[in-house]
């Protein structure tokens, strides 16, 4: 039976965080004693430039990590210990409660399986008991849910045949037919062109919004995390630089980085100020 305690406790706390790698040298940190939390339905961004150790945190908590990395630190999703879970145990949260959006959908996508076969296998492989058929359902409502048209007939098309925008939006649609409840996109918007990136971003939102996951987005641009998230945590090299609401992050940063990360987004009245700067010849050139 659950408490007001256990309804009040973070979805994901993560306290002292670090991930290391073996060199020459030694162990080098690339994640360091990292502290954050994500409350229930919330949606946390993790920003900073690349090489800051963000997705090594996501990798870290997906259980992900590349071999002869080092983890430590706690990771507690809805009150279990993640790092002290046996491979096994880890497999039965992976992809079921806590699911991951990979920035290069290409390269996550089978070339020699159309999609509605990869959706409904990777459904299968966490549903015992689903015959093929069942799976091949969910995998039709659930590219519909993510505003596939058409998704009956394109659910036997290859990835190749989908746009990059669109691949993406599979690769959610897999995401989804677990309805896990905790979502990591890392980078989901890379190489999309910014009218497709901003469908993207109003589909996680959506998706936030119908289902109640929480939801973890990585990326180097504040002006992505601005649309959907509420919470900000902004790294560099490995650090926790500030974190703080999304708000509070905007209007009144604390730290110099994170000001020159504000400083680095495109603002409408800058692009405007400098149109008017270089169509306006000056009174030298008039003359």
């Amino acid at each position: 039976m659950s408490t007001a305690t256990d309804t009040a406790a973070p979805l994901l706390r993560v306290r002292g965080l670090t991930v290391g790698f073996p060199t020459a040298a030694g162990t080098t940190d690339v994640v360091k004693s990292l502290d954050f939390d994500l409350e229930r339905g919330g949606a946390l961004g993790i920003v900073g430039e690349s090489g800051s150790g963000k997705s090594m945190t996501s990798l870290a908590i997906m259980g992900l990590l590349p071999k002869g990395a080092t983890r430590s630190g706690s990771i507690e999703f809805d009150g279990t210990e993640l790092t002290t879970l046996r491979e096994r145990a880890m497999r039965a949260v992976r992809g079921d409660r806590i699911a991951m959006i990979f920035q290069d959908p290409l390269s996550s996508l089978n070339p020699y399986y159309t999609v509605g076969t990869q959706i409904a296998e990777a459904y299968r492989s966490h549903r015992k008991g689903v015959t093929r058929r069942q799976a091949r359902t969910v995998a039709i409502e659930a590219m519909e849910r993510v505003h596939i048209h058409d998704a009956a007939r394109r659910v036997h098309h290859y990835p190749h045949q989908f746009s990059g925008g669109m691949r993406q939006r599979v690769m959610i649609a897999m995401m989804l037919s677990m309805e896990p409840e905790l979502i990591i996109a890392d980078e989901p918007t890379t190489a999309l062109d910014v009218t497709v990136q901003a469908q993207i971003l109003d589909l996680l939102a959506e998706i936030r919004a119908d289902t109640g996951a929480g939801l973890i987005l990585i990326t180097h641009d504040l002006a992505v995390v601005s649309e959907v998230t509420d919470h900000i945590v902004v790294m560099r090299e490995g650090d926790l630089v500030e974190q703080g609401s999304a708000e509070r992050i905007f209007t009144d940063p604390q730290e110099e980085y994170t000001r020159m990360l504000l400083d680095a987004v495109p603002r409408i009245d800058d692009e405007i100020g400098l149109l008017r700067t270089t169509a306006a010849p000056s009174a030298e050139e008039d003359r």
